[in-house]
């Protein structure tokens, strides 16, 4: 059976990059190493759009979360941390395993961010030092206002805008410099088009300024240390060689596509696909959908894990299910990283077919006619 990765991570892998990662692998501290990490570095840069330096881990993206609240706070610390999904509730318990008092802002899934509710909190807790949230809540398909909580925390020179770009950055603009993000850290499976096993932060001066009298224990996530070495195209320790040569490669592919043309393609895959569900009478799970991954709710009587179980036994296209609260209720399909046209028509095709076994009652072809409508305006 031939299989279709549409997962929000892993993703799938261009041929380009597969090849690159199979070549002989090289020795770290080997001047053919750094001339890969200083194409790396300047390529990072572009992509995360900003002037610093964007910090590489042999992790996943979890590792650069971790790392961007030991890295910045103390412990008696105050975060505030935004929470509407299962990756938004790990800023919460990354604080509190580190003795940082996490001040939450519980969101129902699924619902948007008042930019408003921020700025209270921040008021309300005189002493905050960072707002931490994500870019998109992958477990529940919510793109969130960034730009709009920028622009309140960049008024407050003593607290931290930190954003969880995993499923965010390569797919929708997150122009660090620009809008004033201090910390964005990514992930290498998802529209980074390689394996998991690299995590990177964006890191801005305010947030270096932190960095100085954070006391949190640390010792791998060491940022002062892996900087150093960054900047002479080396890192803190052992790295992941292939993984590195093939994001070389990834960002190369990035770059020759254009940024603003990678995220045309993935916002309107992402319409197509919310549109070819809606044809077929299935709701959209998010109030402000995000065009990395789509959770859809599942038909009324039919479990969303038989939906997600389904397309990937019997018609070989792996999504995703829903997770904690939404397992059973939703199921997910993603549109980032190495996606096109012929994958969200793959999709809603199975889709159809697998609603069809499940005993759902709806017109046959509609929602692949709606999908490919939608491919195919301007």
């Amino acid at each position: 059976m031939k299989r279709y990765l549409l997962a929000p991570g892993p993703t799938t892998i261009p041929p380009e990059v597969l090849l690159k990662m199979a070549e002989p692998i090289l020795h770290h501290r080997n001047p053919l190493f750094e001339e890969v990490v200083a194409e790396v570095r300047e390529n990072l840069k572009y992509l995360f759009g900003t002037k610093n330096e964007v910090l590489i881990f042999a992790s996943s993206g979890t590792g650069a979360m971790e790392g961007a609240i030991t890295n910045m706070l103390s412990p008696g610390d105050k975060a505030i941390c935004v929470r509407s999904g299962k990756f938004g509730e790990r800023w919460g318990n990354i604080c509190k395993a580190y003795g940082v008092e996490a001040i939450n802002i519980e969101l129902p899934w699924g619902d948007d961010l008042d930019p408003g509710l921020v700025e209270k909190t921040i008021k309300a807790n005189p002493g905050v030092k960072g707002v931490y949230m994500q870019a998109t809540e992958t477990s529940t398909g919510v793109m969130f206002p960034v730009k709009q909580v920028a622009d309140i925390v960049k008024n407050y020179p003593d607290i931290l805008m930190v954003v969880d770009g995993i499923t965010g950055v390569g797919v929708f603009p997150l122009p660090m410099d620009e809008w004033k993000i201090d910390i964005l850290v990514s992930g290498s499976q998802k529209a980074l088009m390689l394996p998991p096993g690299l995590a990177m932060a964006g890191v801005s001066d305010k947030a270096w300024g932190f960095n100085k009298t954070a006391k949190c224990p640390r010792f791998y996530f060491n940022w002062a240390k892996e900087l150093a070495n960054l900047e002479k195209n080396q890192t803190n320790f052992t790295p992941a060689i292939s993984l590195i040569s093939g994001l070389r490669e990834s960002l190369r592919i990035i770059k020759a596509e254009g940024l603003e043309n990678v995220y045309k393609r993935i916002e309107k895959l992402a319409y197509a696909t919310r549109e070819g569900a809606k044809a077929l009478g299935l709701k959209i799970f998010a109030k402000t959908p995000s065009p990395a991954v789509t959770a859809i709710y599942a038909p009324e009587g039919i479990d969303g894990q038989a939906i997600y179980k389904t397309l990937w036994k019997k018609y070989g296209v792996t999504g995703a299910g829903g997770q904690d609260q939404l397992k059973g209720k939703a199921f997910r399909i993603a549109t980032l990283g190495y996606a096109d046209e012929y994958d969200v028509i793959t999709a809603i095709a199975a889709l159809e077919f697998t609603l069809r076994d499940l005993g759902y009652k709806f017109e046959m072809g509609k929602g692949v006619a709606r999908a490919v409508a939608c491919l195919a305006e301007k």
